[in-house]
C-alpha cells in the first residue's frame, strides 16, 4: 500500500507507518499556444529567470569536523511500570501521553516492532530497559538539547561525546507537546553549536548528525524538502521535512545548514518499513529556541490559552460570510468561562489576525496563541456579520484540563415527524432540548451530500442564526440569498463536535 501520513483520524492502514525515531534546480519553461485565431491567442507568460546558483561544494568534511564535537549520543536507563511492558519483541514502546502527536502511532502499529500497541499491554512487574538517542550541546557550561521521548521516564542519562568521553546528565526540563527536552552536564568551555540566525529555505543544503542504530556519530546530507509540515495531528506542528537520511537513534540530533548552525532537531521519519526512505521531520530552530529558553530558566513550559474550538476557513465558508480570502480560523464554540468567551468572542467569528499578524488557518492560530505569555493581552481581528472588528483578550494559562476539554454529547432525540427541505435534506426537530435540526435523510446528488453532511448530523445554525424548525431553516436560507450570497454558512454537529460547513445554494431553490 502506498505510504500515507499518520493522522488523528487514522485514515491510513496497512504497513505504512510514521516511525518515531528512538535515538533518530529546475528550469521553468514558458509555453505559448500557436495556430489559434488572433482573438484566442494565449499571451506568453513572463519568463522565469533563475538566479545563478553557487557552484556545488566538494563536500561537507570541514563542516562536519567543526560541529561533530558538540553532537552527543544519549544513553538512557529507565524503568517501565506494569502498564508500559509490551508482549514479545525487544523494542520498548514509549509511554506517550494521549495528546502526544505520536500516541496513535504506537497504539496502532506497535506490533510492527515485535511488540503490541499501548492498549494491548501485558501486566508484568516493572523492569529496567535501556534506550539510545542523540543530542547536541548549546552552551559552554553543558546544556544539551534532545527529544522528550528519548529521556522520558529516565532514571539515568549518560552523555557520550564523539571522542568517547562520558558524563552523567541531569534532566532540566521536558515538553511532551513539542517533544523537546533539555539535559545538563557539569563542565565549562565545552564545544557547542548555535541555532540558525536566518530561517532556512526549501532547497537549502542540510547535514544531519546523530547516533543511528547506536552506531555512534554518523553524518548524512540532503536538502530541506518542505516547511510547515503538520504531522500526527499535533496542535503545534510546524515541522521541517528533510531528505537527509534519518533513522532509529537519530532522535534529538541536530540538522545543520552549511554555516554549521542548527536548523532543526530530528524527531520523526515517515516510512513503510521503519527505515529511511528520504522523508524525515525536524522541529524547526525557531520553535526549539523558544522552548529551550523556557526549559532552561524554569524547567516547564507555559502557554497562552484562548479557550475556543476552531477549524480552518474553507472557500465555501469564506463565500458564506462574504470573506474575500479563505484564510483564518473560524470559532466553533468558545469554552465556557474561557478568556475568549469573557471577551465576547462568539461562535462563527473568524479570527483573521492576532496583534496585526495574519492568521492562515486553525493550526496557525493555535501556534500563535501558544507562543504568547499567559496573562498577556492580545488583539484579535475578527470577521463578524460581514464586517471586521477588533476584540482584546487577556489570555489564560493552557492546562491539560483546558487542552482536553470537549463539548458533551447530546442525548438522542425522541421520535419526531421529519420534513423535507429545499436543499436535499430531510430534517427533524431535535427534541432533546439542545435545539437544532437532525438530518434524517439526504439526497445523494445534492450539494449537501457533496459537502459531507450525513444522516445523524445536527444542524444548529444557518448564517449564525439558531434553527430549530424547518421553517427556521428555510427562512435563514432565504435571508442568505437576499444578501446576494450563493453559499450559506451552516453550523453542524457530529458526535457532539460542532463544525462549520459552507453549503452552496442552487439557483431556483
Amino acid at each position: 500500500m502506498r505510504p500515507t501520513l499518520l493522522s488523528r483520524t487514522r485514515r491510513w492502514l496497512g504497513a505504512s507507518m510514521l516511525a518515531l525515531i528512538v535515538g533518530i534546480g529546475g528550469v521553468s519553461t514558458a509555453y505559448v499556444l500557436t495556430g489559434l485565431p488572433a482573438t484566442a491567442q494565449v499571451q506568453k507568460a513572463a519568463q522565469i529567470v533563475v538566479p545563478e546558483a553557487a557552484q556545488p561544494q566538494s563536500g561537507f568534511a570541514d563542516l562536519v569536523e567543526a560541529v561533530k564535537p558538540a553532537v552527543v549520543s544519549i544513553l538512557v536507563e529507565a524503568t517501565e511500570g506494569p502498564q508500559d511492558v509490551q508482549r514479545g519483541g525487544n523494542f520498548n514502546m514509549p509511554d506517550l501521553p494521549k495528546d502526544h502527536p505520536f500516541h496513535d502511532f504506537f497504539q496502532q502499529f506497535g506490533d510492527q516492532f515485535g511488540g503490541q500497541g499501548g492498549d494491548q499491554q501485558e501486566q508484568q512487574a516493572p523492569r529496567k530497559f535501556m534506550a539510545a538517542g542523540s543530542g547536541f550541546v548549546i552552551s559552554a557550561d553543558g546544556y544539551i538539547v534532545t527529544n522528550n521521548h528519548v529521556v522520558e521516564n529516565a532514571t539515568k542519562v549518560t552523555v557520550v561525546f564523539d571522542n568517547g568521553d562520558e558524563e552523567t546528565a541531569k534532566i532540566i526540563g521536558t515538553d511532551p507537546r513539542t517533544d523537546l527536552a533539555v539535559v545538563k552536564i557539569e563542565g565549562k568551555d565545552l564545544p557547542f553549536v548555535q541555532f540558525e540566525s536566518t530561517p532556512s529555505r526549501v532547497g537549502d543544503w542540510v547535514v544531519a548528525v546523530g547516533n543511528p542504530f547506536g552506531l555512534g556519530g554518523t553524518v548524512t546530507a540532503g536538502v530541506i524538502s518542505a516547511k510547515g509540515r503538520n504531522i500526527g495531528g499535533s496542535n503545534y506542528g510546524d515541522f521541517l521535512q528533510i531528505d537527509a537520511a534519518v533513522n532509529t537513534g537519530n532522535s534529538g540530533g541536530p540538522t545543520f545548514n552549511t554555516k554549521g548552525e542548527v536548523v532543526g532537531v530530528n524527531t520523526a521519519i515517515y516510512s513503510p518499513n521503519g527505515g529511511n526512505v528520504g522523508i524525515a521531520f525536524a522541529i524547526p530552530a525557531s520553535t526549539v529556541k523558544t522552548i529551550v529558553d523556557q526549559l532552561k530558566t524554569g524547567g516547564t513550559i507555559t502557554r497562552g490559552y484562548l479557550g475556543v474550538s476552531i477549524q480552518d476557513v474553507t472557500r465555501d465558508i469564506a463565500d458564506g460570510v462574504g470573506l474575500e480570502h479563505a484564510k483564518g480560523a473560524i470559532v466553533r464554540e468558545p469554552t465556557e468561562d474561557s478568556p475568549a468567551g469573557k471577551a465576547g468572542v462568539k461562535s462563527g467569528d473568524i479570527v483573521t489576525a492576532v496583534d496585526g499578524d495574519p492568521i492562515d488557518d486553525a493550526l496557525d492560530l493555535s501556534r500563535t496563541i501558544a507562543g504568547k505569555a499567559p496573562d498577556s493581552t492580545v488583539e484579535l481581528t475578527i470577521w463578524r456579520d460581514g464586517a471586521e472588528t477588533k476584540v482584546s483578550v487577556k489570555l489564560g494559562t493552557l492546562t491539560e484540563d483546558a487542552a482536553q476539554s470537549e463539548p458533551s454529547k447530546p442525548t438522542p432525540p425522541a421520535e419526531v415527524k421529519p420534513a423535507p427541505s429545499s436543499v436535499g435534506l430531510t430534517l427533524v426537530p431535535n427534541s432533546d432540548g439542545s435545539g437544532g435540526l437532525l438530518i434524517q435523510d439526504i439526497d445523494e446528488n445534492s450539494p449537501a451530500a457533496e459537502k459531507g453532511f450525513a444522516v445523524g448530523d445536527a444542524i444548529l445554525e444557518v448564517d449564525n442564526k439558531p434553527v430549530s424548525t424547518v421553517d427556521d431553516f428555510e427562512t435563514a436560507l432565504a435571508a442568505v440569498k437576499a444578501k446576494g450570497l450563493n453559499t450559506a454558512l451552516v453550523k453542524a454537529s457530529r458526535g457532539g463536535e460542532a463544525r462549520f460547513i459552507g453549503l452552496p445554494l442552487s439557483d431556483g431553490k
